[in-house]
C-alpha cells in the first residue's frame, strides 16, 4: 500500500499535516478563487484552515454525509466560473466514491485541481473508533492498492505525489498553469486526528482540545 508504515511514521514526525496542506493551498489561491470539498476529516481541515473572504467560494455539503461530492462540485463551479482555480479537497475514501467523473473532466477540459489527503482509511469514522471505541477497527481501514498518479494519466489528466511540505507547493503550481485536470496525492498518516471535537451525547462542556 502506499500508505505503508515507513511513510506513516514518516509524517508522524516530519511529514505533512493537514495545516500544512490548507496553509499552502491557501497562500496560492486568491480570495476569488473556489475551494469544494467531500466529507470527511479533510472537510473539517479545510473549513478549520482555509480562510474565506468571499460567499460562494467554499463549497461543501455541510453534514449531509455525501461522500463524492466534492468532485462534481468542482466540475460545475469551473464551468460557472472558467477563469478562477477550483480545488476540491478530498479523502482518498471520498474520492473512490466519485473518481470517474474525472474522465468528464478530462472530455469538457475542465482544469480543475483534486488534492487528496490519501491515509488509507475513512478517516473520520476510524478516528471515533480509536477514541471512543477501544480501538476496534471495523470497516474504515481500507488498504486500498489504487495509484491515483497512474489513475490521473490512465484518465488523460495529470498526477502527483507529495509526501513532504517542499513538494507541494511545486505541485500546485503545476496543478494551477495545466490545461487538463491534475490529481495531487498527499500521503498522510491513518492516525492524524481532527480536533477539537465533542463526543457524541455531550454537550460543549465534555469538548476535546488534545489528545
Amino acid at each position: 500500500s502506499y500508505v505503508d508504515k515507513e511513510i506513516q511514521d514518516n509524517n508522524l514526525q516530519y511529514g505533512l499535516t493537514p495545516k500544512q496542506i490548507i496553509t499552502t493551498l491557501r497562500n496560492m489561491m486568491s480570495d476569488d478563487d473556489i475551494v469544494t470539498t467531500d466529507v470527511g476529516q479533510h472537510q473539517m481541515w479545510t473549513a478549520q484552515y482555509y480562510r474565506v473572504n468571499r460567499p460562494m467560494t467554499f463549497l461543501t455539503s455541510g453534514g449531509l454525509g455525501t461522500m463524492g461530492f466534492g468532485v462534481g462540485a468542482a466540475i460545475g463551479a469551473k464551468i460557472a466560473n472558467p477563469t478562477k482555480k477550483v480545488v476540491c479537497v478530498t479523502g482518498d475514501g471520498s474520492f473512490h466514491m466519485n473518481m470517474a467523473e474525472i474522465a468528464t473532466a478530462v472530455t469538457e477540459k475542465l482544469p480543475i485541481t483534486v488534492l487528496i489527503f490519501h491515509n488509507g482509511a475513512l478517516g473520520l469514522v476510524r478516528q471515533l473508533q480509536k477514541m471512543f471505541f477501544g480501538e476496534h477497527y471495523f470497516a474504515t481501514t481500507m488498504n486500498r492498492e489504487t495509484d491515483f498518479v497512474k489513475l490521473a494519466d490512465a484518465f488523460g489528466a495529470k498526477g502527483f505525489r507529495v509526501t513532504k511540505e517542499e513538494e507541494l507547493e511545486p505541485a500546485l503550481s503545476e496543478a494551477f498553469q495545466s490545461k487538463v485536470p491534475v490529481l495531487i496525492d498527499c500521503i498522510i498518516s491513518e492516525d492524524t486526528t481532527v480536533l477539537p471535537m465533542i463526543p457524541g451525547g455531550k454537550s460543549a462542556d465534555d469538548i476535546i482540545t488534545r489528545l
